[in-house]
């Protein structure tokens, strides 16, 4: 049996609008909720994240369930995570009444993504999300830190986060988000998407992000923490040389010049200029010359 569903399996525009009026549903400011109310873009987030029939996918912010029932129709399982009461409580309905063949492969977490540690079911091998705007970042490394068996993601992010995310060094827009996603994935821009796929419209652009998981860690005797401690200080103060930026970090600025010549790195250069790979260099060298 093919896991396909009938073409008007997935949700609409007037579908969105008619399960919103129903569920009392006003998508919120405040967690930066818009549904997407386009079959093709959903399908085309499934086809760019390159689903499996084997991928047991994790979804954060499932919303009204427009992807997830595409990540439904091609995934072996998915496991959505909902924070919002009314969206979580609707959600399994939705899928019953349209997919009602998969639902069985179908889990609720009703919970802060931030807040998840296990999932049921087996490990997850995707993350594919609408990530809301204002929580993207954090929720996308929580993920990756969480849940080391996830492989592939795809995430869709404000275009600017998009680009921040998988900026390299040297670019304008590299900083903290940029070597933390680097630190778990190779990162790259997997496409563009228009404002008029979504309700309400956002006045932003989005974009979609692929992190493949590295196959070889990060090789560092430091532990993540550890040079997470360093990126967070090198891009604190984004303008001041390396030697002054970690200076707190070390204990002194001397302190700081002593760890960065260590590792090979000039203590006038920037944060923006340096690669994860130098991050982890630099922790592991906390504390020479004393």
């Amino acid at each position: 049996m093919s896991n396909s569903a009938s073409p008007d399996a997935l949700l609409g525009p007037a579908d969105i609008r008619e399960l919103a009026a129903a569920l009392g549903v006003r998508p919120t400011k405040q967690r930066g909720q818009n549904f997407v109310i386009d079959a093709n873009t959903v399908r085309r987030i499934v086809r760019t994240a390159e689903v499996r029939p084997d991928d047991v996918v994790v979804e954060v912010g499932p919303g009204l369930g427009s992807l997830t029932l595409a990540l439904l129709e091609t995934a072996d399982r998915v496991t959505a995570v909902e924070i919002d009461d009314v969206l979580a409580a609707a959600l399994p309905a939705t899928i019953e009444a349209r997919m009602p063949q998969r639902a069985d492969r179908f889990a609720l977490v009703h919970s802060d993504a931030m807040l998840v540690d296990e999932l049921p079911g087996p490990p997850p091998t995707a993350l594919v999300a609408n990530l809301p705007y204002n929580v993207a970042v954090p929720v996308l490394l929580h993920m990756l830190a969480t849940f080391p068996s996830i492989d592939r993601t795809l995430v869709m992010v404000q275009s600017e986060v998009a680009d921040r995310l998988a900026a390299t060094p040297g670019s304008k827009v590299y900083g903290v988000p940029s070597v933390k996603a680097n630190w778990y994935a190779e990162v790259k821009r997997a496409g563009a998407i228009g404002r008029n796929v979504f309700w309400p419209a956002p006045n932003v652009d989005s974009g979609l992000v692929s992190l493949v998981r590295r196959t070889e860690p990060v090789a560092t005797t430091a532990s993540r923490a550890e040079v997470f401690a360093v990126v967070d200080a090198a891009f604190a103060q984004r303008r001041k040389t390396l030697r002054a930026a970690l200076a707190g970090w070390a204990g002194s600025a001397a302190a700081a010049e002593a760890a960065l010549v260590a590792a090979g790195v000039s203590p006038q250069a920037r944060g923006e200029a340096l690669t994860v790979e130098q991050f982890a260099k630099i922790a592991e060298n906390k504390g020479a010359g004393q």
